[in-house]
């Protein structure tokens, strides 16, 4: 197992949207597991892979909640899906079921996304990021296409965004916690070599039954690696190789 810590590669300038989705993806996971019931939002907005394929919301009760009335007693109330399949694509690139899930995606966003908006843009970074996480998805549906399990998480976006790294700075070094059974340690390793072997686990990993969208994440990082090639700017990239 392996977590990239920080990059070796400098920015020009401050990666503002970076930090805004993050923060954002932060506040949304608060909001919904502190603040309120983390079951209760992941059934009602999550993407789920039928409603799209059938381009319609699932009208059947998903639960019920307590709620208190004008007078203050608890009545149960049904609860149905809210969001129309296209909403919960995007929806859902915001969402995650653990602490844990949302502290994985947000580092490896941090580490690989501040080079790619600092190279696309402000505006171009959002249209790459969206992209490649609805991408994502679609790919996970294309695999799943009448599934009622909810799909949720960031993972797809940020592979996008591991995919456009290993385009644009393939030498830059990434400073890499490795854990090898009880033996940690921490080592710089070129990117070109991270990325790869984390794309190999997520085809290893696809075969099994963890319920993670493991190949939403494959279809993510070849989005965000074919994507990148179109959105790239015409001038030549800063790659800092100690």
């Amino acid at each position: 197992m392996f977590f990239p810590i920080k990059d070796y590669n400098p920015t020009r300038r401050i990666a503002y949207i970076t930090i805004l989705l993050i923060a954002a993806n932060i506040a949304l996971f608060l909001y919904q597991a502190v603040f309120s019931h983390l079951d209760f939002h992941i059934a009602r907005n999550a993407m789920i892979p039928w409603e799209v394929t059938h381009l319609e919301t699932i009208d059947k009760p998903i639960g019920y909640t307590v709620e208190n009335d004008e007078y203050g007693i608890p009545s149960r109330k049904v609860v149905y899906r809210e969001l129309p399949p296209y909403l919960s694509l995007l929806m859902s690139l915001f969402m995650h079921g653990s602490l844990w899930h949302l502290l994985g995606n947000m580092l490896f966003l941090w580490v690989f996304g501040n080079n790619i908006e600092d190279h696309l843009g402000a505006f171009r970074y959002i249209v790459f990021y969206l992209l490649c996480g609805v991408g994502a998805s679609l790919v996970h549906i294309l695999f799943n296409l009448n599934s009622l399990v909810p799909v949720i998480g960031a993972s797809g976006a940020v592979s996008g965004v591991m995919g456009a790294y290993l385009v644009l700075y393939p030498r830059a070094r990434i400073r890499t916690l490795v854990f090898i059974f009880i033996f940690i340690t921490f080592v710089d390793i070129p990117a070109s070599f991270f990325l790869i072997l984390w794309l190999i686990f997520q085809f290893f990993y696809a075969g099994g039954t963890s319920g993670i969208a493991w190949l939403a994440h494959v279809g993510g990082f070849f989005i965000g690696l074919s994507l990148i090639k179109v959105l790239r700017r015409n001038k030549p990239v800063i790659e800092f190789v100690p």
